[in-house]
């Protein structure tokens, strides 16, 4: 018999824990929901930014408030498969191969400063992260659920990494940016008495099967045919190849739709409303999309494709 699931039984727990992140992830509100969007929806994270700026302490704190294992791999030129993956080894002892899982085998990895490792390596992480399984030596071994990825890379540093692949970039639901902490924020960062999490006194506010009934909430949560309609005409312009040279394919319109689940049942909905697919526009597609060197955005940096987003937006009706 299936238990029923009522989104009012975590509501308290979710903002519990977003009170909880928030004591060491200072003034990233947004931050902080997004990421929460991505995990409840199934999805990774890309993080793009400078060193320093909490990235870490994000997935650290993500992993720990919610009773997940967390796992760090540092991400350098002489990283392999198997030193993510695991490796098969014979057991002189037992006289039989026995698998030694990698560090991949946990809740939330941190894929720290992933575009310093070669192409090869990157791929070892496509598919866990689109089926949440790895194949070692032709043997599939099952991933622990909930699973989710944040993969960090730095933007201005480019000697010595490999940039990432499409193919591997579209995996991630979304892309996001830490950013410096406001002046009154930083200040209460340098007031601390310690700038490292207190691990002891660290209380989980949702366990592992909690995570997954919310993941089961959120694909559960009714999309109005009208909502869709707004997010379909939102995917349609950025096939304009007037503007785009690469717009959002089908798996990166399921992912908009799947974040603004994600995000109704962050804010204790379960109806979609406009604002969800909005919110969710710049983080799940400003990594998918390229811009056309003819339009007037000279590059593709972020910050242009934002404001092709911004203004494609403002050109459509939002559904009442």
């Amino acid at each position: 018999m299936e238990k029923a699931l009522n989104i009012n039984n975590f509501n308290h727990k979710i903002d519990k824990l977003i009170q909880g992140i928030k004591k060491y992830v200072k003034g990233k509100d947004d931050v902080i929901i997004n990421c929460l969007c991505a995990l409840f929806s199934k999805g990774h994270i890309l993080i793009e930014d400078v060193p320093g700026v909490g990235k870490t302490t994000l997935a650290n704190s993500v992993a720990l408030s919610t009773d997940l294992n967390f796992k760090r791999i540092q991400f350098t030129s002489d990283l392999l498969p198997s030193d993510i993956l695991g490796i098969t080894i014979f057991d002189q002892q037992n006289r039989e191969f026995v698998f030694k899982p990698g560090p991949i085998f946990t809740n939330i990895v941190l894929a720290d400063e992933i575009n310093r490792t070669t192409p090869k390596t990157q791929s070892a992480l496509l598919e866990a992260m689109n089926e949440f399984n790895v194949t070692v030596d032709g043997v599939k071994h099952i991933l622990e659920r909930p699973f989710m990825v944040i993969a960090t890379q730095n933007p201005f540093e480019y000697h010595g990494t490999f940039p990432l692949p499409e193919s591997q970039i579209d995996r991630f639901s979304i892309r996001l940016e830490m950013g410096y902490p406001g002046i009154d924020n930083e200040k209460e960062i340098l007031k601390q008495k310690s700038y490292e999490i207190d691990y002891d006194n660290f209380t989980p506010s949702l366990s592992k099967d909690d995570i997954m009934d919310i993941q089961d909430l959120v694909e559960d949560v009714h999309v109005d045919n009208s909502i869709l309609d707004y997010l379909l005409s939102i995917v349609e312009r950025t096939r304009d190849r007037k503007t785009f040279e690469m717009g959002i394919s089908p798996r990166g319109a399921i992912s908009l739709k799947k974040l603004a689940q994600a995000r109704a049942v962050v804010y204790g909905r379960n109806y979609c409303i406009p604002d969800d697919v909005k919110k969710m526009v710049f983080p799940a597609f400003v990594h998918r999309i390229v811009l056309n060197s003819s339009t007037i955005y000279s590059e593709n940096n972020n910050e242009n494709k934002k404001d092709a987003l911004d203004l494609l937006l403002k050109k459509l009706n939002v559904p009442i």
